[in-house]
């Protein structure tokens, strides 16, 4: 990696670009400029991100990306069969655990499962229906029993 690094920079050099110019032509911070150049590959999150970052710099800087990107893919293949198989079981357990986790508190994939608070038993469905209806017929009622207003003025006048 530092190989590329070192490549990318002196071309950077002997062309007159500074590494604010080349961040601000490749929309890219200078730190990870800096990063490339350095061949600080832990200062990128995802090393794909890393490998279209040294693609995009080598095509601005003119050189051959298709070399650089071999080159890349060699350093990593090299970096990734260091990594032990306890290193390897480690990190296939823990992306089952995340998967567990995962699928326990989300329902569907476009949905969160909420929990609920409160739980209505059964048979208070049941009294609020019959308070519905039970308020429903007093209403009814009530106004059956109500004498019409029209009919009492017109008795009062006569």
């Amino acid at each position: 990696m530092k190989e590329i690094g070192e490549a990318l920079k002196e071309q950077r050099e002997s062309i007159g670009i500074t590494i604010e110019e080349a961040a601000l032509d490749l929309k890219l911070k200078e730190s990870q400029i800096e990063a490339i150049e350095n061949g600080d590959k832990d200062a990128f999150p995802d090393v794909f991100y890393l490998k279209y970052f040294i693609r995009d710099y080598s095509k601005y800087l003119g050189l051959n990306y298709e070399d650089m990107i071999d080159e890349f893919n060699e350093f990593l293949f090299d970096y990734t069969s260091k990594i032990s198989i306890e290193d390897i079981k480690k990190a296939r357990k823990q992306v089952q655990v995340a998967k567990q986790q995962e699928e326990k508190r989300i329902a569907s994939p476009y949905t969160v499962e909420r929990r609920r608070n409160y739980t209505l038993p059964k048979w208070g469905i049941y009294v609020i229906i019959v308070l519905l209806l039970l308020g429903s017929f007093a209403i009814i009622i009530n106004k059956v029993n109500v004498p019409d207003k029209k009919g009492t003025e017109e008795n009062i006048i006569k």
